[in-house]
């Protein structure tokens, strides 16, 4: 066949598969290898098909060949619409799963729309496996949901025996932080946290740690918050209020710190000057020139890749044993923390 004629073309003088192996020179059945995403091509047979099948104007029915397969290849997502982090994270997870020849399915969770109804939205939409980010639902529920389903929560410190578990060190980069502002001089540390959940109670409990392995216990002090700006701007008023006032003031997440900024702003004072900031998850607001924000990088693309694989895994009958991916959580220091100046 020459590279104008497609003898052999389906309906209506479409492309078939079995052109695009005598196109890449490869048999059709390595073809349907890499359009099902299956295992058993090598990088460069891939990059070959996928370029005869470009030159020819091929477009796989993905939909009919997963109905031969009875299967969908749908991975639901549930995710907190207005949480930076988790956006940026389904972007990897995206980017994962198109790796590995699966579809996502995404739930938000919302003010009307609880995490309940998010995952209810995905099992209608028949996903073969779930990815939880950050769940709050109550941990027997994400045990049930696991006996239904491959399952990921990512995020999330769970005891289980039937789903995976993906996330960070939180303990461990909160404690990165506190080290680096004792570094600088600081003493008078405050911890603006977020309330209920074990992402919170991780990360207050590696700022506890933290101080009572610098000798600085007595000033450990702890301002009731959330994940959001509001309750950063919030804290502020304590900060001010505090007999005390603290030299350095580590959020919760970025988003916390970024209402912090704003609030110690609007009050006159100077960051890093009169008082350091801290944040966490290094999100791309905590990466804008003016906001500089110290904080700590939770590797999101190698979260996103583990939580696909360990489905894609399940789903593919490769693994059944449940796996807990535990990532080491990296400091990055900017302009927000400096060197501590005499105690107000």
């Amino acid at each position: 066949m020459n590279e104008n004629s497609h003898e052999a073309q389906g309906p209506a003088g479409r492309p078939t598969m079995r052109d695009v192996a005598e196109r890449a020179g490869v048999s059709k059945a390595l073809v349907s290898l890499v359009f099902r995403g299956a295992p058993g091509a090598s990088p460069e047979n891939r990059a070959k098909v996928l370029e005869a099948a470009n030159e020819i104007g091929y477009r796989h029915n993905r939909t009919a060949s997963l109905l031969a397969l009875r299967r969908n290849h749908l991975i639901g997502v549930s995710m907190i619409l207005r949480n930076t982090f988790h956006a940026e994270l389904v972007e990897e997870i995206q980017a994962a799963a198109d790796e590995r020849g699966y579809q996502l399915a995404l739930s938000p969770r919302s003010r009307t729309h609880d995490e309940e109804r998010s995952i209810e939205t995905l099992l209608e939409l028949r996903c073969e496996g779930l990815i939880l980010l950050g769940p709050d639902i109550p941990a027997p529920r994400i045990d049930e949901l696991g006996r239904q389903f491959p399952l990921v929560a990512v995020g999330r410190r769970l005891k289980s025996d039937r789903i995976d578990l993906v996330r960070t060190a939180d303990d461990k980069g909160i404690e990165q932080i506190v080290d680096h502002l004792v570094e600088l001089g600081h003493r008078s540390i405050v911890h603006v946290d977020a309330g209920k959940g074990t992402i919170s109670s991780d990360r207050r409990r590696g700022y506890r740690n933290a101080m009572r392995r610098n000798g600085l216990e007595e000033f450990t002090q702890i301002i009731p918050g959330d994940f959001t700006e509001e309750a950063g701007r919030q804290a502020v008023g304590a900060i001010l209020e505090n007999d005390r006032r603290p030299t350095a003031v580590i959020a919760a997440n970025d988003r916390a710190a970024t209402g912090l900024l704003d609030g110690l702003n609007r009050a006159g004072l100077d960051v890093p000057g009169d008082i350091s900031i801290a944040g966490y998850d290094n999100s791309l607001l905590s990466q804008m020139a003016y906001i500089n924000l110290t904080t700590v990088s939770q590797t999101i693309p190698q979260q996103a890749e583990h939580a696909v694989n360990l489905v894609v895994e399940r789903l593919e009958g490769t693994r059944t044993v449940p796996r807990d991916v535990v990532l080491t959580p990296k400091l990055i220091i900017r302009g927000t923390t400096g060197p501590a100046g005499a105690t107000v």
